[in-house]
């Protein structure tokens, strides 16, 4: 797990960009406020969910303007309802409207992510099991929606290609055996996380007996993870994944897998629905 990642790492450069691609050579609508009219705004959540992504909305009216103050009434991970207020903001209304978009944009997707982790941790939270996410993530959002499975209470994997081994089912056919797809992997990098994917119990008796310490379990049913539990015997950590739902996920967590990998933590959202309103001075 990458918890010690600084996941707020390219915030300013990824608000930089969504900035220009909203604004482009600037706001022509927001020239029809006067220049110097002042605005307060309120921020509200029309539906419940767990709040993330306080930095990356901070930082869109940052960089627009530095004198617009923010002022949160609650915190990234805490869980919000219909109709409660985020924040209220004052400042230049050009200002206020020029941002508002891109601001909401970072806020509800990486609410709406965090949600999602939440509602599947809440699912088993009495068990053992840790919920993670995948590298199944919105282009140039990765490390935010890292960020945000973490609020939403569920734990990450490797944060890309970089970091972490995962044999999948091509390095092995490319590599002859799971054996030696360790085998190499070690020589190449052995100070990282080795990781096999398998799909059958076969393959989880050659993981095991090339030593790996994490093996994922692919697409297998509840009778076989049962299976594949006992046969390991606690010598590796066992990772279920494919095909897991909030009606299955409990399920599977009781047949005493390590991890649950969940790839629609991160994929299939759907924004968080939220509002601001604005008063003029």
């Amino acid at each position: 797990m990458n918890n010690l990642i600084n996941f707020k790492q390219d915030l300013k450069q990824h608000v930089n960009f969504a900035l220009s691609e909203d604004i482009g050579e600037g706001d022509i609508t927001a020239a029809l406020i006067p220049e110097d009219a002042q605005a307060q705004a309120t921020v509200i959540t029309r539906e419940d969910g767990i709040l993330c992504g306080q930095d990356w909305f901070n930082e869109s009216f940052l960089q627009i303007d530095p004198d617009i103050k923010i002022n949160w009434l609650i915190n990234d991970g805490d869980r919000i309802t219909s109709n409660q207020t985020l924040c209220t903001l004052t400042g230049n209304a050009r200002s206020i409207l020029t941002g508002e978009r891109t601001a909401l944009n970072f806020l509800q997707t990486l609410s709406a992510t965090a949600t999602k982790a939440n509602q599947y941790a809440h699912n088993i939270a009495d068990l053992n099991t840790r919920i993670l996410d995948t590298r199944k993530t919105i282009p140039g959002l990765r490390l935010a929606q890292k960020y945000a499975v973490q609020c939403g209470g569920c734990v990450n994997h490797r944060i890309g290609l970089f970091d972490a081994i995962l044999i999948k089912e091509n390095h092995i056919m490319a590599s002859g055996s799971i054996a030696n797809a360790v085998k190499i992997a070690k020589k190449t990098k052995s100070n990282v996380l080795i990781e096999v994917e398998v799909e059958n119990l076969d393959q989880l008796s050659e993981a095991l007996e090339a030593g790996v310490k994490r093996i994922l379990l692919d697409n297998m049913g509840i009778s076989t993870l049962i299976q594949a539990v006992e046969i390991n015997d606690l010598r590796a950590e066992l990772e279920a994944s494919g095909g897991i739902t909030l009606k299955n996920i409990r399920q599977v967590a009781q047949t005493g897998v390590d991890y649950i990998s969940i790839g629609t933590l991160t994929k299939d959202i759907q924004s968080l629905d939220l509002s601001m309103r604005l008063q003029f001075n």
